[in-house]
């Protein structure tokens, strides 16, 4: 259990940071991070022997908000309901605001490559395993998030783009 308690003083920030980039609700991803980190911990034995527990926690985590987010679509809503990424408040962590609500104004799918790819530092083929998409895929998002994100934010600017 000590390499546990290791794994997730060194993760947990990473995760976090991951999950709520991907969500862009901050309570939201405190929470689905606590719960993949306590199923983790529950099935440690065969986690830490999964090819990449970090991946395997982060993928817990957001399965754990869809279930949650699914459970949540089945109340009523009512009509000050809002979207996701009206609802978000910039983080206190070193995230350019601006940059973040860039982020979180992004489709789902490009958030969780973004999130994966740079935040986390996964490869495409590792990030489209965790996605259940394929690399080319990932490739795709990652790009079309990027060019959104270089609009948005430094609109002003010339950028230089590889060929």
């Amino acid at each position: 259990m000590d390499d546990f308690a290791e794994f997730f003083g060194a993760r947990r920030d990473v995760v976090f940071r991951a999950v709520l980039v991907t969500l862009g609700d901050r309570v939201g991803a405190e929470d689905a991070t606590a719960e993949a980190f306590a199923r983790a911990c529950q099935r440690w034995a065969s986690v830490r022997e999964h090819p990449n527990p970090t991946a395997w926690v982060i993928r817990t985590a957001l399965n754990v908000s869809r279930s949650w987010w699914r459970h949540r679509r089945r109340e009523v809503l009512r009509a000050d309901d809002v979207s996701v990424g009206a609802q978000v408040a910039a983080p206190a962590e070193p995230f350019d605001a601006s940059l973040y609500a860039a982020v979180a104004a992004l489709p789902r799918r490009q958030r969780e490559v973004i999130a994966l790819r740079v935040l986390v530092d996964l490869s495409a083929d590792e990030t489209g395993r965790l996605l259940s998409i394929g690399t080319a895929t990932v490739h795709v998002h990652l790009h079309r998030a990027l060019d959104a994100l270089r609009a948005t934010v430094v609109p002003d600017r010339e950028i230089g783009r590889p060929c």
